[in-house]
């Protein structure tokens, strides 16, 4: 009997592609849903600040009032931290972490797939607050009892942010048990690359310090519709308390979105410096160094209520600052004597390092007491908090980007296109954010919708509002070149950058499970000496491990 094969039709490949996406375990595919929803929301967060600068570029109100103002701010600091900055990080650790590794996919997929798809839900619950009289107006750290006054907005902020919690906590319980039984066999803990190791320091540090945040939610979420008394002081609370909470995990919180920067930023310079890394080991235990420290510094951001042991964490506060400087030594000293090659991931990385450097200096100045008192809630702190999150995290994920854009997609985005986006968004960045010290120094207030003509204070916010439209100019040569290059992007090959780590050892993109063969594993930098004819088929292990430590010592360092 004859038989009719018959084709499907387009509706159903566009459907099952769909339902593919929607549906997908592979991490791969987890980590691109992550990126791309935390650029989605990259863009709500920009336009958020368009209005604050625009209403802050002369004196008086012009465009919002108070109340519009106030959610403005709150939302676009809620969704830059929690739903940009963290979840574009967590999406290259889920694409990279499980390549560099060597391993097939994550430990938990179905896991994974939950984590993700908690974030938008969370995303869209904090958003909808705009269609319920209002979105939060309380400040991103939504301080009691600010927090006792909001409506339904904030109800849902709470709701909202407690899903991504949750999303953030099942996402490292993941990347821990990944790091720890899913590495490939020679892969050991001090032959993993600095990514990887920043990404598992980062884990942790959510682990511990989210619940603390999720608990504060909770009996946030009781005071304000069950009758609580836990930071309500017309009924006995004690609003200090929240900032207790929230501290403990705020400033774990600093380390959670720098820390995988910084493991970026230390991928891209020996790649593009050809060295290796300058102290490895050192940059490990300074990384674990920031975890614990981490800890033991959240009241260095109450110093002015007289709640807290001011010389514990001031000393706390400056020390922490000492594993912060081995790093940019290290990476200093890999830069030194490097044959340099200044691509766009190479720009953004340099930008990191010197607009960290700023954040970090000025993060020192408000460890002292007597400084933070006369800056403390003044435009100082806006500025050095936007050189720490913006120039640290944001360039490490526009890094990152460029990076391994062509390992994800098999294309190379444009070089000159990414230079213009480079500049214009590191010229715009200064001149939005550096005068903010000086309106600090002059005693400028954050959070105002308004101030006086005669403060003096205009030509510098209007020149900060013309750096935040520059910013926003500089993403649009950036969003030509991505979907110039899907569209008709340079192929990239499997290593178009001559990578030392095992992500450009398979196919651009990856196969299912990621590899085929694996090439032996003998330190941090497994390609390096396969494509230098170090690691090819070695008969004698130890002769080889030999051989590669010999090499890193002859390289590695100022000479």
């Amino acid at each position: 009997m004859a038989t009719t094969t018959l084709e499907p039709r387009a509706a159903s490949y566009r459907r099952s592609w769909v339902i593919d996406w929607l549906t997908t375990v592979d991490h791969k595919k987890i980590g691109i849903l992550y990126i791309t929803n935390s650029f989605l929301f990259f863009f709500a967060a920009g336009i958020l600040a368009l209005v604050i600068r625009s209403e802050l570029a002369v004196p008086g109100l012009q465009f919002v009032d108070q109340n519009t103002y106030n959610q403005a701010f709150t939302m676009h600091g809620t969704i830059m931290l929690f739903l940009f900055i963290i979840p574009a990080l967590s999406g290259f650790a889920n694409y990279i972490v499980p390549l560099q590794l060597g391993a097939p996919d994550m430990a938990f997929p179905r896991i994974n797939a939950l984590s993700f798809w908690l974030l938008p839900i969370g995303g869209l619950l904090i958003f909808s607050g705009y269609l319920f009289g209002g979105a939060a107006a309380e400040g991103w750290t939504g301080y009691a009892p600010l927090t006792q006054q909001g409506g339904v907005g904030t109800d849902l902020w709470i709701i909202g942010l407690t899903l991504v919690g949750t999303a953030s906590i099942l996402g490292a319980v993941n990347f821990i048990a990944t790091i720890f039984k899913m590495r490939a066999p020679g892969m050991t803990l001090f032959r993993m690359p600095i990514f990887v190791w920043t990404v598992l320091v980062t884990a942790v540090l959510i682990l511990l310090a989210t619940p603390v945040l999720a608990a504060g939610l909770i009996a946030l979420f009781i005071d304000r519709n069950y009758g609580g008394s836990f930071f309500d002081p017309s009924v006995g609370g004690n609003p200090i308390l929240w900032q207790h909470i929230f501290w403990f995990f705020g400033h774990p919180e600093v380390y959670i979105v720098i820390l995988p920067a910084m493991g970026v930023v230390s991928e891209i310079l020996p790649v593009f410096s050809r060295k290796p890394l300058f102290g490895y080991r050192a940059f490990v235990f300074a990384t674990i160094a920031i975890g614990l420290l981490s800890f033991s510094v959240w009241a260095h951001h109450m110093f002015t209520t007289g709640a807290v042991f001011l010389p514990f964490f001031s000393f706390m506060t400056a020390l922490i600052a000492i594993p912060t400087g081995i790093k940019m030594f290290n990476w200093l000293a890999t830069l030194w004597r490097g044959k340099l090659m200044l691509t766009t991931p190479m720009l953004f990385a340099l930008g990191f390092l010197s607009m960290f450097l700023i954040g970090g200096i000025s993060g020192v100045m408000l460890a002292s007491p007597p400084i933070d008192f006369h800056l403390q809630d003044t435009y100082f702190v806006v500025a050095h908090l936007h050189y720490v999150f913006f120039g640290g995290s944001v360039f490490g994920v526009f890094a990152a980007t460029y990076y391994w854009f062509p390992k994800m997609t098999g294309r190379k985005l444009n070089e000159p296109l990414g230079k213009v986006h480079f500049w214009i968004h590191f010229i715009g960045f200064n001149l939005a954010f550096f005068p903010m010290h000086q309106l600090g120094l002059s005693g400028m207030p954050r959070r105002v919708s308004d101030y006086s003509a005669d403060t003096g204070w205009m030509i510098l916010n209007f020149a900060s509002t013309i750096g935040a439209f520059m910013i926003a100019i500089s993403i649009i040569p950036f969003l030509i070149n991505v979907v110039a290059t899907f569209i008709n992007g340079e192929p990239a090959g499997d290593d178009p950058w001559e990578g030392n780590t095992l992500e450009w050892a398979t196919t651009s993109p990856p196969p299912p499970y990621n590899f085929d063969t694996l090439p032996p594993i003998h330190s941090e930098r497994p390609l390096f000496f396969l494509t230098h004819g170090h690691g090819h088929a070695a008969e004698r292990p130890s002769d080889l491990e030999e051989s590669a430590e010999d090499d890193v010592e002859r390289r590695e360092g100022p000479v």
